[in-house]
């Protein structure tokens, strides 16, 4: 394993306050693995709104992926795999999905009082096209500081080995943002494989809680049907997105990750914000 080459001054923080959501036992084990399986974190109502709303999106870019020369896009691809991003902005029911006391609670109980959603997305896993998503860091992707934020994989259909769940190297969060190789058509990959994994299985409307900075991959999906799920990302007040090439040398810009449209608050002083 490589540091990126921006990660040069990394300690990891451990959670501080005293936690309202999360049991006393989770935060512990998101600390000392980076990870954190939560059942049930949804009820059946909510997610049958939810996966209405996700639905809808997926299929608007399905249709437009498939408009393209060989269905792709980037990583995306049809009847493989389908990203539908900012979309807590663009529904209602996923706005307040965001900002859902069960949610914000847990994310609160890991990141500190003031939080903004970061980034969100749908990302279903078709079974025609069996393919694994690589060992990579969400921090990875875009370099964030603080390099600690927190993702919420919320599974919108039972997620199992078969048709795709994450696995998750634990402990090598510690290390801070790795060096990551883009490895086409999958995307970007920090290792081949860590030093130890575990695969993380939940079932419909629970979470696999983890950082920004914990390796995680998805599986095939190898079952007949849609691997459905919804990710919410979440990081603090204040957080930079650094700009540049991080082989051409140090960053040349930052931007505050605040856009008030796709990175509104859900937490300020502990408390959740509401929808306005």
């Amino acid at each position: 394993m490589r540091r990126h080459p921006w990660n040069t001054a990394f300690e990891w923080s451990a959670p501080s306050s005293v936690p309202t959501t999360l049991t006393g036992e989770e935060v512990d084990a998101y600390d000392r693995h980076g990870y954190v399986v939560r059942p049930g974190m949804i009820d059946g109502d909510t997610l049958a709104g939810v996966i209405g709303e996700c639905d809808a999106f997926e299929a608007e870019v399905d249709a437009g992926l498939r408009q393209l020369p060989d269905g792709r896009l980037a990583i995306a691809e049809a009847d493989a795999i389908v990203f539908a991003p900012h979309l807590a902005s663009r529904s209602a029911v996923l706005g307040e999905l965001a900002r859902d006391p069960r949610v914000v609670g847990a994310v609160v109980d890991l990141l500190g009082p003031d939080v903004n959603l970061y980034w969100d997305q749908v990302v279903y896993k078709k079974p025609e096209k069996p393919r694994r998503f690589p060992w990579h860091q969400d921090n990875g992707y875009t370099f964030i500081e603080p390099q600690q934020y927190v993702t919420v994989w919320l599974a919108l259909t039972d997620a199992t080995v078969d048709n795709g769940c994450p696995w998750v190297a634990p402990g090598v969060h510690r290390h801070g943002t790795l060096h990551h190789d883009y490895v086409d058509p999958l995307g970007f990959q920090c290792f081949t494989e860590p030093p130890s994994k575990a695969a993380a299985p939940v079932g419909a409307g629970g979470a696999v809680i983890f950082s920004s900075l914990t390796p995680h991959l998805t599986g095939p999906n190898t079952t007949e049907a849609v691997r459905k799920a919804y990710i919410l990302q979440y990081a603090p007040v204040g957080a930079e997105l650094l700009e540049g090439d991080p082989a051409q040398g140090p960053p040349t810009g930052r931007r505050r990750c605040d856009d008030p449209v796709n990175q509104f608050p859900v937490a300020r002083n502990g408390h959740r914000v509401p929808t306005e």
